[in-house]
């Protein structure tokens, strides 16, 4: 079972690994001037015996084209050694190293940031993580503190857990928390009407759509800045980017499922797996099913394999036109708020090209609950710019 990281009593100890003296006096003097404590390595075989050094740093940051061990190399031991694997890597590239970044993020790494690097951005990453693994941490301390409770606060504890990953996308995506709240409540609406209408979809499983929904854009934690805040058109390889997210977020999703079982089998050495902790796994499938396809079409034409019709999993269907009809109506880095009536024209138009048929009519029916869930839990200063179609 891997260390787990202990709450920091005072400073916290970033890790930093550079064979460039001036890159580690630099990151140095960055992070040591926000107080933090900094400990450094010229190379992978230090920065592998420090990282396993009481007290465990709280982050390091690594250097992916060093001399000798190269950083991936370094990376792949930390996950390998018990002692570290919990300890957030963040990998420092070069411009231009996109395959570098894809690689470290499949290999397990946290994060990543480009050389040259801003102080405010790479105090923000740093800080991000930070925060993460601090969250981590005390949800494993009450774990291990509450298990004769942990029929009571299963629920809340994964909903916890969903909502803070969600966060963390969309820090990187400046949309704001009722983005989550609106398309959790715009699935389960579409899901309770579809049972009405003939989809065999029980009370848990509606429920568990719910949750779920939250994860579906946590893949764009690794997408570069400048292509996810980009004012502008996309260029053809930005683009090529941007619909990398599908893959990320399923694959983190997946790491998730693989911590969950390696920890049940820890712990119910008889193989037997309590009904909350089958719940969670059950939350995460479907988590992963929503971020991987609902950006996949109808028609075949969608991303990031190409799916049609009822290859698409019914979960990513519902979201797909949730994610779509919420992004519409809102503000965003590259475009204004639309009206209600506007989004819901463009809606019906992508029925049976876009979306499943049935889910477009399930939302044509339930179109005045969808307009009263985007006017109750709107953006701050993000009214409807046209109220007389909100109830047409």
């Amino acid at each position: 079972m891997p260390a787990a990281l202990s709450l920091p009593s005072g400073p916290e100890t970033i890790l930093i690994v550079d064979d460039e003296p001036a890159n580690l006096k630099i990151l140095a003097t960055i992070l040591g001037d926000k107080g933090y404590r900094v400990i450094a390595a010229s190379n992978g075989e230090t920065a592998l015996r420090l990282a396993e050094r009481p007290p465990l740093p709280a982050l390091i940051l690594l250097d992916v084209m060093m001399p000798g061990m190269s950083g991936m190399v370094v990376l792949e031991k930390l996950r390998e050694n018990p002692a570290t694997r919990a300890i957030p890597v963040v990998m420092v590239t070069a411009l231009g190293k996109e395959r570098d970044e894809e690689t470290g993020l499949q290999a397990g790494a946290s994060d990543y940031i480009k050389k040259p690097f801003s102080p405010l951005i790479l105090l923000a990453r740093v800080r991000t993580q930070l925060d993460a693994a601090r969250l981590r941490a005390l949800l494993r301390d009450e774990l291990q503190r509450e298990k004769q409770l942990r029929d009571l606060e299963g629920d809340l504890m994964q909903t916890v857990v969903i909502r803070a990953l969600a966060h963390l996308a969309e820090t990187r995506d400046l949309e704001t928390g009722n983005h989550i709240l609106r398309t959790q409540k715009y699935v389960r609406v579409l899901a309770e009407d579809l049972r009405r209408h003939g989809w065999e979809l029980s009370d848990s499983t509606i429920s568990l759509l719910e949750r779920s929904a939250p994860l579906h854009d946590i893949g764009k934690v690794g997408i570069p800045d400048e292509v996810l805040l980009k004012k502008g058109k996309l260029t053809d390889d930005e683009w090529v980017t941007m619909k990398k997210h599908a893959r990320i977020g399923a694959d983190a999703i997946t790491r998730a499922e693989e911590d969950v079982q390696q920890e049940m089998r820890l712990r119910w050495h008889d193989g037997e797996i309590d009904d909350k902790t089958r719940d969670l796994l059950d939350c995460l499938r479907i988590a992963k099913e929503i971020a991987h396809r609902h950006h996949e079409r109808w028609d075949g034409r969608g991303y990031p394999d190409g799916l049609a019709g009822d290859a698409i999993p019914r979960s990513a269907r519902l979201m797909a036109l949730a994610d779509v009809f919420d992004a519409l109506i809102s503000k965003r880095c590259y475009k204004e708020a639309w009206d209600y009536g506007h989004a819901r024209t463009t809606i019906l138009e992508g029925r049976g090209t876009h979306f499943d048929p049935a889910v477009v009519d399930a939302f044509e029916r339930c179109y005045d609950e969808f307009c009263r869930i985007a006017t109750t839990f709107a953006d701050p200063k993000d009214e409807p710019q046209d109220s007389a179609d909100r109830a047409a």
